[in-house]
């Protein structure tokens, strides 16, 4: 029989309302929580190991997450208001995972091909904005994503839910600037800022060597130690009213010229 709980004051419960909410608690116990089913396979592709299942089993059968998931994994029924408490979503699956975080560090990183190509982000804030360039970079088979000085860690429920899942489809890495450029610089990848100052149109350069595209936020753009560092720095020309766009939309529009230079390989 699988345990169930039905309360919210149960002491798990509150620990993990805690996962869901505050990045401290994340960092203490190295642990997060997983929506969706999806979500969840994902996760399982990228080898995160699964501590918990939780799941309503009005809405998922106890069938359908043993196909899933392995058997050895400790499954605990929770009623409507504990599945409410915790899911994120309006629309939900009934399931819910807790899981073991990785360790991103840039001396981890691994490359397939003696070609990489990597997208940096510099100081991105926003859930979304984190959560689009992880889809982004997954849907160009990119061989790395790091974030630089990141302001936000990887787990919180909003990257997640907006990277549909990417965020566990990428290698990722996370570091300051400087360890990113050093980094790069002993790999012998080419770094391509997006960045207005001392910058050339985008699709006059070569991506098909190992290439790092780097993008920073609208609001503040990237720090000069990008700007100086950069093996060209480069502009994706405007012709409206307003000199910036999503960091997001702009990373796909070079990461993809990246991609057809290279025959989308």
């Amino acid at each position: 029989m699988n345990k169930h709980i039905s309360s919210i004051q149960n002491p798990l419960i509150k620990q993990l309302v805690q996962l869901k909410d505050k990045s401290r608690e994340r960092k203490k116990t190295g642990l997060f929580l997983i929506e969706g089913k999806r979500e969840i396979s994902l996760a399982l592709k990228g080898d995160y190991e699964l501590d918990t299942i939780l799941f309503y089993p009005e809405l998922i059968s106890e069938i359908h997450i043993n196909e899933l998931i392995d058997e050895h994994v400790e499954k605990i029924e929770v009623s409507k208001d504990v599945y409410e408490k915790l899911a994120y979503r309006d629309t939900t699956e009934g399931i819910l995972a807790v899981a073991k975080n990785k360790i991103h560090s840039i001396s981890q990183l691994k490359f397939n091909t003696k070609n990489p190509l990597i997208l940096v982000a510099e100081a991105p804030e926003k859930p979304g904005n984190i959560g689009a360039l992880l889809r982004t970079a997954d849907a160009a088979n990119a061989d790395a994503v790091i974030i630089a000085n990141p302001k936000t860690d990887l787990y919180n429920p909003n990257i997640i839910r907006s990277s549909v899942g990417c965020i566990f489809t990428n290698q990722v890495a996370t570091g300051s600037s400087t360890e990113i450029i050093t980094f790069l610089k002993s790999e012998n990848i080419n770094i391509y800022s997006a960045i207005l100052q001392e910058s050339v149109a985008y699709h006059t350069q070569d991506y098909t060597k190992p290439t790092a595209i780097v993008v920073g936020t609208e609001a503040t753009g990237l720090s000069d130690e990008w700007r100086i560092n950069s093996t060209q720095n480069i502009i994706i020309p405007m012709q409206g009213e307003i000199d910036s766009m999503n960091v997001s939309v702009a990373a796909g529009i070079l990461i993809f010229e990246a991609k057809r230079q290279r025959g989308f390989q």
